[in-house]
């Protein structure tokens, strides 16, 4: 039960989804269409603020790896301010707030301002992403589940445990993992992950820039390299790859890529 006034100030954190502004939530869209203030994430597809009233205020805070950011602190002194000010806020986020959104962090600072908290979900690239290549990611035939992981670790910390995550049979859906994609092969092969375990990279997830490519996990940084597979960027690791049906039109030769056209679903 909550200890908060009826009428506390909420903040809600939006999940704007993978990129397609139709695969937005009627929920998002609505809460969007109320807002008085909209802090605004980098991978949030512009034509989702079309929902945005005519007078909200639309303050962009970019999060993007590798590119200057937002201060995370001045994102929640500007919500907790602009919502003790009556302002009905969102925090609108690509994907789903609270995966690898930073959307905890932020629900525990307004939380401890006094601040009630609401998330609407989004749809996560994690997930999305590969669906967009009829890719399964928890495809019985092929695996009994599947991790979701960074990879990019939070500085200061170990990351992931590669070789459990090798060990586990799961299919593996790495985001922010490009930049690193060297030292995660070599992590899993060390943990016991076949160089031969098909892979994918699916780049700008359900945007009109999306492009994807499949290959062996030995000829994964190669192929990012080659075909120019930038971030954002999904990497999926594991036997049901197999099921993507570029995976049959792959090339056969070394690393088995294959480059499909970009991606149209978004429109």
């Amino acid at each position: 039960m909550s200890h908060l006034a009826p009428h506390t100030p909420t903040v809600h954190l939006v999940g704007a989804g993978p990129g397609d502004p139709e695969l937005l939530t009627l929920k998002a869209a609505r809460t969007i269409k109320e807002a008085d203030v909209i802090l605004c994430d980098d991978l949030v597809d512009p034509r989702v603020l079309e929902h945005a009233s005519a007078t909200a205020r639309v303050l962009y805070v970019g999060k993007r790896g590798g590119c200057p950011s937002t201060d995370q602190r001045f994102i929640h002194l500007v919500m907790i301010r602009e919502a003790m000010n009556g302002m009905k806020v969102v925090r609108l986020k690509g994907g789903d707030p609270f995966v690898f959104g930073r959307g905890g962090e932020e629900a525990d600072a307004l939380r401890q301002a006094g601040l009630q908290v609401q998330v609407v979900s989004g749809l996560t690239a994690g997930l999305a992403g590969p669906a967009s290549i009829g890719l399964p990611t928890t495809d019985r035939r092929h695996t009994p589940g599947v991790a979701l992981v960074t990879g990019h670790a939070k500085e200061g910390s170990k990351g992931p445990n590669w070789t459990a995550l090798a060990q586990s049979g799961l299919t593996l859906v790495i985001y922010m993992g490009v930049a690193r994609a060297e030292h995660i092969v070599q992590a899993l092969v060390a943990g016991g992950l076949s160089p031969e375990t098909p892979a994918a990279i699916i780049s700008a997830a359900h945007t009109p820039q999306q492009r994807q490519a499949v290959c062996v996990l030995s000829g994964l940084v190669n192929t990012i390299a080659e075909q120019g597979l930038l971030s954002p960027a999904l990497l999926v690791i594991g036997d049901v790859v197999r099921v993507a049906p570029m995976w049959g039109k792959r090339s056969t030769q070394v690393g088995l890529k294959f480059l499909e056209t970009p991606h149209t679903a978004a429109r």
